[in-house]
């Protein structure tokens, strides 16, 4: 179904008071921005303001070449979004978060649990106030258990929550995935809470908290290894690109390269085979279902990877292609973000900087009809503070002879 495109975002009107740093709580409240809410970042100016901002370089350069604060990695997830510097120590800046509170539809924070009740901020005292407000909390355990008051990041969500133990080489060390992935699905996670929060919102008047935390989220999506050991009691091995449940499903190294095959059925396993000339292992009782493979998985491979390796890479993805067997190439960054494929999706955009064009990751989500939108470039740090004062109190002043001053 189609219909007509609104230009306003899905979330127009939505106010979000971003009160986390860092990247699980960017994430959340960048994907709100996209979608049309109005984001306004609190940053502390006493510490530079977000942490991230100093994690690099790359930075953005400025108009004469020198470094700004908008490092690569601050811009990751920060499009979209006011910044305001606010000092919490601070009595007036309080009260200014405290009245936009008051304004806010949303409100996100990352701080230790119990973190901001000193200032006021925290849900149990704003949520009193504003019954229709919808508060996330995001920390590294939780508001609750044994480990609430632990300091999080992402590593030690890996760590903590067992992906880590299922990464790596089968011989090698325990590893983390190459970005921070715990942050980053936290953030889904957080995103995907707040808008089922507004949904009951709306039909009943009721705000609520939410409590999410990077280890809770980091375990759910161990999913299908997560399950595994729940339903049969063993631990779960590093396999490095392999596939659990599924063979062959990996990474081969061919002549000059690397190609990923992954074998869903035995049907594919069949004309695999059939590919590579070996047409007898598809009706060989050890490999003929995929529950055979697995169990004999180590003698599969040991026939499959000499054959792969002496042969061309676009080769091997050209005849898989032919017969439906699903290929592909390990790209490089330059080459995934360079592809036609990405080209054509918007994966990479351009936003204005403060020294020239911006080149950043694009959302995913196509929606016919509310399209995310690209409105504001990743803020410089504090410079939507005076925006806000307007936005709290948008009447015009009087000057020193009682006529009204002309708004800026």
């Amino acid at each position: 179904m189609t219909g007509k495109s609104d230009p306003r975002g899905a979330l127009d009107g939505l106010v979000v008071l971003d009160l986390s740093r860092i990247l699980a709580g960017p994430t959340c409240t960048q994907l709100l921005g996209d979608l049309g809410a109005t984001v306004w970042k609190i940053e502390n100016p006493a510490t530079g303001g977000d942490d991230t901002r100093q994690w690099g370089p790359p930075f953005a350069p400025l108009a004469d070449g020198t470094d700004s604060d908008l490092s690569a990695y601050f811009m990751c997830a920060n499009r979209n979004k006011r910044s305001v510097t606010a000092d919490l120590a601070r009595s007036d800046d309080r009260a200014m978060i405290a009245a936009l509170a008051a304004r806010a539809d949303v409100v996100i924070e990352n701080f230790k649990p119990g973190g901001l009740v000193p200032y006021g901020l925290d849900h149990a005292t704003l949520c009193a106030r504003h019954p229709g407000l919808i508060y996330c909390s995001i920390s590294g355990f939780g508001q609750t258990g044994p480990n609430r008051d632990k300091p999080g990041y992402d590593l030690m969500a890996q760590g903590f929550g067992g992906i880590m133990s299922l990464t790596g080489a089968p011989d090698g060390p325990p590893m983390k995935v190459g970005v921070g992935i715990a942050d980053v699905m936290c953030g889904m996670y957080a995103t995907i809470g707040i808008l089922a929060a507004l949904r009951h919102r709306d039909a009943t008047g009721e705000g609520q908290h939410i409590d999410l935390a990077l280890v809770d989220a980091q375990m759910a999506w161990t999913i299908n290894e997560g399950v595994n050991y729940l339903t049969s009691g063993q631990l779960p091995q590093r396999r490095g690109n392999a596939h659990p449940n599924i063979v062959p499903y990996d990474v081969f190294a061919c002549a000059d390269g690397h190609v990923i095959v992954a074998v869903g059925n035995d049907g594919q396993f069949r004309r695999f085979c059939d590919f590579l000339g070996r047409p007898g292992l598809a009706d060989d009782p050890r490999f003929a279902t995929n529950p055979a493979r697995l169990t004999h998985r180590e003698m599969l491979l040991a026939d499959l990877r000499p054959a792969l390796a002496v042969l061309p890479m676009q080769a091997v993805i050209a005849g898989l292609e032919a017969r439906k067997v699903p290929v592909g190439p390990v790209n490089t960054l330059d080459l995934a973000l360079g592809s036609d494929q990405a080209e054509a999706r918007g994966a990479v955009i351009e936003m204005d900087g403060p020294g020239g064009a911006l080149r950043l990751l694009g959302n995913p989500l196509k929606l016919s009809a509310t399209p995310v939108r690209y409105d504001r470039p990743p803020p410089r740090c504090g410079q939507d503070t005076d925006a806000l004062r307007r936005f709290l109190d948008p009447a015009p002043k009087p000057d020193a002879e009682g006529a009204p001053e002309e708004s800026a």
